[in-house]
């Protein structure tokens, strides 16, 4: 008999031009800072009809040709394991405009470092950078939380 773990999937997207990002100033209690635009993928929605949505909802952009480049992934509060697919594309489209969710913006990659980042940002930004990290992973040794990039 097969045994199976409740998952939450959710998505993010670094959308760059050249040497500069996208990044969103969130204003969210829970997880505050600068991240790239993202969200929750709703039930029956394929990962990238999600990932555009969001984008759309929360730039104003329309992105094209995404490439999934990462994860991250974690036991939540309510022990589902909880996956971010991390996208990325310079192929986009549209105004940019901000939403409810936070103020976005271009800067130089090489700045990223210079703004308030989002907890454990810095760290899921060198899974989006990077030739060969792929996963971004949270886990439980000793009752500590660790963290790896693999």
């Amino acid at each position: 008999m097969a045994e199976y773990e409740n998952a939450v999937f959710t998505n993010m997207c670094m959308i760059y031009s050249g040497g500069r990002i996208l990044v969103q100033n969130r204003i969210s209690k829970n997880w505050p800072g600068i991240t790239f635009p993202g969200g929750k993928v709703e039930p029956g929605e394929s990962f990238v009809d999600s990932v555009r949505r969001e984008v759309q909802e929360e730039t104003g952009l329309n992105v094209n040709s995404l490439e999934l480049c990462g994860t991250k992934q974690f036991q939540d509060e309510n022990d589902a394991r909880y996956v971010v697919l991390f996208y990325k594309t310079d192929d986009f489209e549209g105004t940019l405009q901000s939403s409810d969710e936070g103020e976005v913006f271009w800067i130089d990659k090489e700045a990223l470092a210079d703004y308030k980042l989002a907890s454990d940002f810095k760290e899921m930004f060198e899974v989006f950078d990077s030739e060969v990290l792929s996963e971004f992973y949270y886990y439980s040794e000793d009752d500590e939380i660790k963290l790896r990039l693999l």
